[in-house]
């Protein structure tokens, strides 16, 4: 008996390994085919009850993809509008950093004794080094550029394929197994279709509380269009670890210009800080293991292993392939110790 079971175990443990390497070396296909099976299985019931409704399946689709469309051209019209605003404030944001690096210049030379011909020096050689690095951080962007505008124009065809194919592709996966257990199959594939739905309201819950937590820090300090402000960086956080700080430049900017002092730019870090450690350890690892009821560790070591893998892709998307994992191994039982493994922790009952 123990023998089998480790063997068992060492399969598994071979499995995630090749698993691993397969994803990581796939991700150029993987991560835009799983993006649109996320869509299509979100866009499913609409489109589903649109065709009942006697709409076209083209055009059901079609229409469930413009408003996809216009919540994202919303969304860049909001970041765009936030680019403007800190175009607006530059020159006043122009006259105070030469007023302090003017003010620090004299600090080193008078306290340190650092003279101001040496601190030049050390300015063009910071700025050539810059200068240097400029080229390869343009290509940088020229590739993420180009990447993502494939990615835009690839996922939303693949999720049309899907949705229009749906039937065919069913029928394919249904083949692969024997009839005994094509009712097992259906009930995976509703539930998957509720996984992903309870992952997108998990979603929408972070970007409520993440927004309503920057909006309150931001009024606290006083500064201007704090509803603004926190509702992009909530939005932002859409992007792992990075968006948040993005949404907070043009606060800290603002606060820097309404107030004229150093601490309340350095409030805006605290309270973006603050609200990014919850939600990336308290925050999203609640709000979507409840809904998916998957255990918060192993939510925890999913957004790390799909980070490690996709990058910020793989920490959205690992989720729900976790949630799945989970139905998958619920239904089966040799894949019982996994299910206990990923449950949600229940409280015991006193007797």
């Amino acid at each position: 008996m123990d023998t089998g079971t480790k063997v068992n175990w060492l399969k598994l443990l071979q499995f995630i390994v090749l698993g691993g390497v397969v994803l990581y070396v796939g991700r150029s296909l993987f991560v835009p085919l799983s993006f649109s099976l996320l869509i299509s299985f979100v866009l499913y019931p609409i489109c589903r009850w649109l065709e009942s409704k006697g709409w076209p399946r083209w055009i059901a689709i079609g229409l469930c993809l413009l408003v996809l469309l216009v919540i994202f051209v919303g969304l860049g019209w909001l970041l765009f509008n936030q680019l403007l605003r800190l175009i607006d404030e530059w020159p006043n944001l122009q006259h105070k950093l030469l007023n302090a690096y003017q003010d620090l210049s004299l600090y080193l030379e008078q306290t340190v004794g650092i003279k101001v011909s040496r601190q030049a020096v050390w300015l063009e050689g910071l700025s050539n080094n810059l200068g240097a690095n400029l080229l390869g951080m343009l290509r940088d962007v020229v590739y993420t550029s180009a990447v993502s505008v494939v990615l835009v124009v690839l996922i939303p065809l693949y999720v049309a394929l899907i949705l229009f194919n749906r039937e065919q592709l069913a029928k394919a996966l249904f083949s692969l197994f024997p009839a005994s257990e094509y009712n097992k199959i259906r009930t995976i594939l509703h539930e998957t279709i509720t996984t992903y739905y309870n992952f997108i309201k998990g979603m929408a819950i972070v970007y409520v509380i993440v927004g309503t937590l920057n909006t309150l820090g931001l009024l606290i300090l006083g500064v201007p269009h704090a509803l603004f402000f926190g509702v992009v960086a909530s939005i932002l956080t859409f992007i792992p670890y990075v968006g948040i700080t993005i949404g907070a430049i043009l606060p800290m900017t603002v606060a820097w210009i309404t107030y004229d002092s150093a601490w309340y730019p350095m409030g805006v870090v605290i309270v973006f800080a603050v609200v990014q450690y919850l939600e990336a350890n308290l925050i999203f690892p609640w709000a979507v293991s409840y809904r998916l009821q998957v255990n918060m560790l192993f939510t925890l070591l999913a957004i790390v292993a799909g980070g490690i893998l996709w990058g910020a892709s793989g920490m959205i998307l690992f989720i729900p392939f976790l949630a799945i994992l989970k139905l998958i191994a619920d239904k089966h039982e040799s894949m019982k110790p996994i299910s206990i493994l990923l449950g949600a922790n229940e409280r015991p009952r006193k007797s």
